[in-house]
């Protein structure tokens, strides 16, 4: 079966123009929350009500990274930070990709009295807001003096961390 030359370049024609429809635009009847990127010192695991969703636009798509997966920013220097002033407590459970450490009880060095922590770090910023920091002890609650406390001594030393980073 042999095609002549117009009915040849009508099929190529019509190939090109069906996969170009293929292109369309992403932005209809499509969903999406911009996902902000981490700033310096965050970093992205995973965040809640934080997810980017797009139409795949062609069959090379396909094949890509898949970018639909829930993200959490969260800042690495109050990370560290926090298993670095709470290294007396021993770790129970941590999951990076909510930005959740729970500590099981300890006695801190010169103390008397033994405490737990429950450490969420919600954001990329190295910010107070970022950090949210709940402790217990034995008896009960913690005075919110002692955990103003924690929280100061946590942010100062992730500081510290960012400062060293910087400077290498």
């Amino acid at each position: 079966m042999t095609f002549n030359r117009p009915l040849k370049a009508t099929l190529i024609l019509a190939l090109c123009a069906g996969l170009a429809a293929c292109g369309g635009n992403r932005s209809r009847g499509v969903s999406t929350t911009a996902a902000n990127s981490a700033p310096p010192g965050g970093v992205e695991l995973g965040r809640e009500g934080n997810v980017e969703t797009y139409a795949k636009s062609s069959i090379w798509d396909v094949f890509g990274p898949d970018s639909g997966d829930q993200t959490v920013n969260v800042n690495r220097y109050i990370w560290a930070a926090s298993l670095d002033v709470l290294n007396f407590l021993p770790v129970q459970s941590v999951d990076p990709f909510t930005g959740v450490i729970i500590t099981g009880y300890g006695t801190p060095p010169g103390g008397g009295r033994s405490y737990r922590a429950t450490v969420h770090v919600r954001d990329p910023a190295l910010d107070a807001r970022s950090l949210n920091l709940s402790l217990q002890s034995r008896n009960g609650a913690v005075s919110p003096a002692t955990t103003r406390a924690v929280e100061d001594a946590i942010l100062a030393r992730a500081r510290q961390l960012r400062i060293r980073d910087r400077k290498l």
